[in-house]
């Protein structure tokens, strides 16, 4: 093999037009989906203390926001309900008037088949406790009753599809519950609707400020009993490969940024499926906290964050910073 002088690989970066030529990773905008978190009971957008620019919004603003987004080429945007009530089955979550599904409905009137809609199916935000499944109590505690929660999230992703969703969402790491949706909404009429499973969720510590944007705090316990454990990814691969036995038309690593080897390892593993990664509330808020105290350049580091996970792997990419990728976009990359 020749060397110096020879071969010099700097020739390949010696001006941007040239890196723009060669580079074996590029950013689209139809790689981004927009996570928008709808609350119940408000008027007016709802900052959200812990995650800088993201808001809650009423239902009625969902129209502009998603048009503003659709004028910069942005089409898929996931939704997260806050609800104006919880108990202790979830009953707001598949509720027909609930704030979801309303925002379903709302959306698809207004966009058709121009939007992409994806309905995050859990039942912590809509739950008194704040778990992913219907707990039962016993002498030394709790559990999280897999096989009883399966019903319930069934009968969340049947509504939403009812609702108009594209595309179900399943979030709760319970064993089965893919099978359970899929046979669930084939058996309602719905063999078109598509479920992105979040299959392999980890008990990220980055998950906070999502908890508190949507109210979702466990009140007692923690997730570790159901999403994975952090120092495993061989583990991750069994549970996609679940998933796709199940019936899932695209899986999910969870949390992005601090999860590229297991993203690699999926995308290696099962090449024909679409991958999609979630940057996390917790990812967001540490880039946006030290682009406010001036500590990065908030764009560079935003576009090599999510450049390294398209590198990675991911075919899609749900992120808070979605519009404002979407702008860069257009101004260029900075590499």
């Amino acid at each position: 093999m020749a060397t110096f002088p020879t071969q010099r690989p700097r020739r390949l970066r010696s001006s941007k037009l040239v890196r723009d030529a060669v580079a074996e990773t590029n950013l689209s905008i139809d790689d981004f989906i927009v996570p928008l978190f709808v609350r119940d009971g408000i008027s007016e957008p709802e900052p959200i203390s812990s995650m800088p620019g993201v808001v809650r919004f009423p239902v009625e603003y969902l129209p502009k926001v998603v048009q503003s987004h659709v004028e910069l080429g942005l089409k898929q945007f996931i939704l997260f309900g806050v609800p104006s009530y919880k108990d202790d089955i979830a009953s707001s979550a598949y509720a027909r008037d609930g704030v979801i599904q309303r925002s379903l409905r709302l959306l698809k009137e207004t966009f058709g088949e121009s939007v992409l809609l994806y309905a995050d199916e859990c039942t912590d935000e809509y739950t008194s406790h704040g778990h992913c499944g219907i707990v039962k109590r016993q002498e030394k505690g709790y559990r999280v009753d897999n096989d009883e929660s399966l019903k319930v999230h069934a009968t969340i992703a049947l509504s939403q599809a009812e609702a108009g969703a594209d595309v179900v969402a399943p979030s709760s790491m319970m064993d089965g519950v893919v099978g359970a949706i899929r046979k669930a909404l084939d058996e309602n009429g719905f063999q078109e609707t598509l479920i992105m499973a979040y299959s392999a969720k980890y008990a990220s510590s980055f998950y906070s400020p999502f908890r508190d944007a949507a109210f979702s705090r466990p009140a007692f316990g923690d997730r570790r009993s159901y999403q994975m454990d952090p120092r495993n990814s061989s583990e991750a691969l069994r549970e996609v490969e679940l998933d796709i036995e199940e019936g899932a038309d695209i899986v999910m690593v969870k949390p992005a940024h601090t999860y590229l080897d297991v993203l690699r390892r999926v995308k290696e593993s099962f090449p024909e499926y679409p991958l999609a990664a979630y940057h996390v509330s917790g990812e967001y808020s540490l880039l946006k906290a030290a682009a406010l105290n001036g500590w990065i350049d908030e764009k560079s580091a935003v576009l090599e964050v999510t450049t390294a996970i398209r590198r990675a792997g991911a075919d899609l990419i749900i992120t808070y910073y979605a519009e404002q990728l979407a702008k860069w976009l257009r101004e260029g990359v900075p590499f």
